[in-house]
């Protein structure tokens, strides 16, 4: 692996795993390199200015942690949320080119497909109409 460089890294798109989602609902797709002020601000700003109180935190792989720690400090900010957490696995797909190419030969690409632990935080008032409890 060491003649090989990571060309590009993708990752399918999946639904969100609860049913019954309005389609207007806010959804914050947590990455690895992400701030968490920057997530904090955008998400509080869009729970202070929608009437609808609920938002999905989604993340994969190693930002699993962040999306967790995004979640928790939501939750002391603004009081009152409840959760529902579902985790799954993702499949990403990682392209990785050959550095040294036989002369002559044609350029040799290797396609992984990795499967990464997934998960997704459902943050939502109680007191919301249609709310039923567990």
């Amino acid at each position: 692996m060491e003649n090989f460089r990571k060309v590009r890294t993708s990752e399918e798109d999946s639904p969100l795993p609860f049913p019954d989602l309005p389609p207007d609902v806010v959804e914050m797709k947590v990455k690895e390199g992400s701030k968490i002020r920057n997530l904090m601000n955008f998400a509080i700003a869009q729970m202070e200015l929608k009437g609808s109180r609920q938002i999905v935190f989604s993340g994969c792989g190693r930002a699993v942690t962040k999306t967790i720690t995004c979640v928790e400090i939501m939750k002391r900010k603004l009081g009152g949320l409840h959760q529902v957490t579902k985790v799954l696995y993702k499949t990403l797909l990682e392209v990785w080119e050959n550095q040294d190419p036989l002369p002559g030969g044609p350029a040799q690409n290797l396609t992984v497909h990795k499967n990464v632990p997934s998960i997704c935080i459902l943050l939502l008032d109680p007191n919301q109409t249609g709310y039923q409890p567990p």
